[in-house]
């Protein structure tokens, strides 16, 4: 990891660029591959799947055999871990269902608003070497609460041509059992225009690898809408004297095992914390399995140093990292003045992995600084607000002439007209 110490404001640009994610070199092959699926269907699907994860499958949907058989295939152990989680983030996200609101403005003039479930969604759910079956629970449960009409899950298989059984088992637990054995961009084509056996969409979720983030900013330029700009993962750590070496360096650890491609950040005031953090980061590497992913990234990380609790708050709202977490003192005085971050993490025994997992918040967050002006996914995400109005005679005669007036002001004659007539018809 690369030690930064005071850096000026006007060097964090370029200090702290993200991994790049470029885009152009693959853009291109991106856009061929949507538009061969869009033109051959499932023949194209097929194609791929040959090409990209070298099986030959013959039926792109999973079984209702195949989902009741991933059930034996879980252990005991696990699915109830999975249980315990789905419960969680069903309690946390059933309590973000939007209230219906109704307001009379004027005399007459009754306005109301009404939330409506996106009729049909598509969920990616990454199953490459980390086959993401928490992804599910954080998308199919919101999904199922808002009311969506049509689920559906799309997910890499592996060499046999089978999805991980933990993926089927977390969907069948959730009631999503429209699935179907289709990874990369082509998934994200497929979902978006529809093809002979997978149906289109209205709204795409999911994370993915640079093909998948390509695909959604691809589609999502007219033809269906997606949950948010995402890239690589990332967290930053804020931490001071107080704080657990050993604890700051497994945050940083567990988030930089995710991909080569993740960042990961500590903050802080300490030179003797960073000292420590460093060393505790190469004793818990040569223990991981995915020891070298974790390698790759922490060439794009940074142990940071700076003057002062109050220049590390700005950074972070500069930064606006996909996961934050405080491990100060003193946390309590520095979360209020975060306003950019996607999912924050406060005290010494509240780590991420939790909230990756169980503790009932979302794990799909913006990135690359996009927490600037997006949240994660919740039930927002699910559904659309509808606005309805009726208005009364009495209620025309009222605010009519306020209407007509401002049409007026726009040269808008037809607007101002379609009051004046029923204003005065006798």
């Amino acid at each position: 990891m690369i030690i930064v110490k005071n850096a000026d404001k006007s060097e964090w640009p370029e200090l702290f660029k993200r991994p790049a994610l470029n885009v152009d070199e693959i853009y291109d092959r991106v856009r061929e591959i949507i538009y061969h699926v869009r033109e051959e269907g499932d023949q194209a699907l097929f194609e791929y799947g040959r090409m990209f994860d070298s099986v030959n499958i013959q039926n792109l949907s999973v079984s209702e055999n195949e989902i009741a058989q991933a059930g034996n295939l879980v252990s005991n152990e696990l699915k109830e871990a999975i249980r315990i989680a789905a419960e969680n983030i069903r309690k946390f996200h059933m309590a973000q269902l939007p209230n219906n609101i109704e307001v009379e403005t004027t005399p007459g003039v009754v306005c109301w608003q009404k939330a409506v479930p996106v009729s049909s969604v598509g969920l990616y759910i990454p199953g490459g070497t980390a086959p993401l079956f928490s992804t599910v629970l954080m998308l199919a449960i919101p999904a199922t609460i808002a009311g969506c009409d049509e689920i559906i899950i799309c997910s890499p298989p592996n060499k046999e041509g089978n999805i991980d059984p933990a993926i089927l088992y977390a969907a069948d637990l959730v009631g999503v059992n429209t699935i179907f054995k289709l990874g990369g961009s082509q998934a994200i084509a497929a979902m978006a225009y529809g093809t002979q056996t997978v149906p289109k969409v209205n709204k795409i979720f999911g994370p993915g690898n640079a093909y998948v983030t390509t695909a959604k900013q691809i589609v999502s330029l007219g033809d269906v809408a997606i949950d948010m700009p995402a890239g690589p993962s990332e967290v930053l750590v804020i931490a001071d004297d107080s704080s657990d070496p050993v604890f700051v360096a497994a945050d940083l650890l567990s988030q930089a095992e995710h991909g080569a491609d993740s960042q990961v950040i500590l903050a802080t005031t300490s030179e003797q914390l960073i000292n420590n953090v460093q060393k505790e980061v190469e004793v818990q590497l040569a223990h991981l399995p995915r020891m070298k992913i974790a390698c790759e990234s922490l060439k794009n990380s940074r142990l940071v140093l700076m003057p002062s609790m109050s220049t590390i708050v700005e950074f972070t709202n500069w930064y606006a990292p996909e996961h934050l977490i405080i491990q100060t003192e003193e946390y309590v005085d520095i979360v209020d003045n975060i306003r950019n971050a996607g999912s924050v993490f406060l005290g010494p025994y509240s780590p991420e992995s939790v909230g990756d997992y169980a503790s009932g918040t979302n794990h799909t967050l913006p990135t690359s600084g996009y927490a600037k002006a997006y949240s994660g996914v919740n039930i927002d995400s699910f559904v659309k607000k509808i606005t309805f109005q009726e208005i009364s005679l009495e209620g025309l005669r009222r605010l009519g002439p306020v209407a007509q007036k401002l049409a007026e002001a726009e040269s808008l004659e037809a607007h101002k007209n379609a009051i004046t007539v029923r204003l005065n018809k006798k």
